[in-house]
């Protein structure tokens, strides 16, 4: 995706998300999704160029960097937790959608069961009627 595509992409699908808000804590420059009061997307531009930085599991972080040179360390955050995601390389839509979808679950795991708008063991799972 190019340019700014990869940040609207998964701005859609951040805001697909059940309790996911949209908040500017850090000024304009930076759009901060959270759910319940956690971050689990940044958007900047502050780079020079449009990226995404997401949640993802320690050995997901690192595979995730080995296989795909568009995922680098978080922009300005712990590099073991976060990745960013660079444009115009080969990231597929409905990957960046998947990563979206991770970072969310992967901090609703993390809120107390009460908090949670979701159970991340079950979401995104089909329910046949």
């Amino acid at each position: 995706m190019h340019g700014s595509e990869l940040q609207e992409r998964a701005a859609r699908r951040a805001v697909e998300l059940p309790g996911a808000e949209l908040t500017h804590p850090f000024g304009e420059e930076w759009d901060v999704y959270k759910v319940r009061g956690k971050v689990f997307m940044l958007q900047t531009g502050a780079t020079g160029e449009p990226i995404v930085t997401l949640k993802a599991r320690p050995e997901d972080s690192h595979s995730l960097r080995e296989a795909f040179p568009d995922i680098i360390p978080g922009y300005h955050m712990n590099k073991r937790h976060w990745i960013s995601l660079k444009p115009d390389g080969e990231l597929e839509p409905a990957f960046v959608d998947d990563l979206v979808t991770e970072s969310y679950l992967l901090v609703v795991e993390g809120l107390p069961k009460r908090l949670r708008p979701v159970d991340p063991a079950t979401f995104g799972q089909r329910r046949d009627g």
